[in-house]
């Protein structure tokens, strides 16, 4: 198996990046939003992409540790904020030039911290003169959560895929196979009990995705139909239903009037009767047996 075939995006990559600004930009209630990954070294932040921008003077633009006020921020590790840019005093202004081209005023730079370390900056800025206060940056304190936990669950993913060497095709009975085989299932089972923890619905589909990957790899073989004797509860295949469309096991708990744990609980026992290995494999064996469409 090809680890870069598989390896998603992080939420500062690609599409993704776009996607997180905008969420941003819309909890907040700014003009734009605008950010990208710190460098691996702490250095310096690339604005690798914006949202409401007029123009691409931010755009591509690497502040460095220390410089203006995301340099600031990535030194101190520290939410901040300057209500008049031009005129702002604690903070060099190295990028006076490209920011005055947004015409820009209020900036607030976010830094998302995963084991304490800087990993993302992300800019929240406003064209008019506004005060930002404590309740205005806890009312986003959720989705900066959220977003570590993303980013630490990427980093996750990725380094497990790392491990996974290339895949031969060794016999059923050759036994660095079935090594392989055993911590595949191991991998995907922690991979899938991430899915169902995950609020981000693009990030559990790409989760799931790398699950079915997983258990369906080299020396497996397919599930076959299952046994006539198996009889799911009313409430599992309810939860199985759940799943299956992509939901989390909270939002499975709030569609189904019950509690998280009791959806776990009748996930586990579901699983467990369909001999199934995680909840995508079960979502899969339960399709295969026409209990669920």
């Amino acid at each position: 198996m090809s680890t870069s075939a598989i390896a998603p995006e992080a939420p500062y990559d690609g599409s993704r990046i776009a996607q997180t600004l905008a969420s941003f930009r819309t909890a907040s209630g700014l003009d734009l939003a605008f950010g990208g990954p710190v460098r691996g070294d702490g250095s310096a932040i690339d604005i690798t992409a914006t949202c409401g921008a007029k123009g691409v003077s931010l755009r591509g633009l690497r502040v460095v540790n220390g410089e203006g006020l995301g340099g600031k921020t990535l030194q101190t590790r520290q939410p901040g904020s300057v209500d008049h840019y031009y005129t702002a005093r604690g903070i060099t202004h190295l990028y006076d030039t490209a920011v005055a081209q947004e015409q820009i005023q209020t900036v607030a730079a976010l830094p998302i911290l995963v084991d304490r370390a800087p990993r993302m900056l992300i800019y929240l800025a406003s064209r008019s003169r506004l005060g930002l206060g404590g309740v205005w940056f806890d009312a986003l304190r959720p989705l900066i959560r959220t977003l570590e936990r993303e980013i630490l669950i990427d980093d996750e993913v990725r380094n497990r895929l790392s491990r996974l060497a290339p895949a031969p095709a060794p016999s059923p009975t050759d036994g660095s196979a079935k090594r392989d085989l055993a911590e595949r299932r191991e991998m995907a089972a922690e991979l899938s009990d991430l899915a169902g923890q995950v609020i981000d619905p693009e990030v559990r589909r790409r989760l799931e995705a790398m699950v079915l990957r997983l258990t369906a790899g080299p020396g497996e073989k397919r599930p076959a139909q299952l046994a006539p004797a198996v009889r799911l509860a009313a409430r599992e295949i309810d939860v199985l239903r759940q799943v299956a469309l992509g939901n989390s096991n909270r939002e499975a708990a709030e569609a189904l009037g019950i509690v998280e744990s009791t959806v776990k609980s009748y996930l586990k026992s579901a699983t467990r009767k369909l001999n199934a290995n995680n909840r995508v494999h079960a979502v899969r064996m339960a399709r295969e047996a026409g209990l669920i469409d």
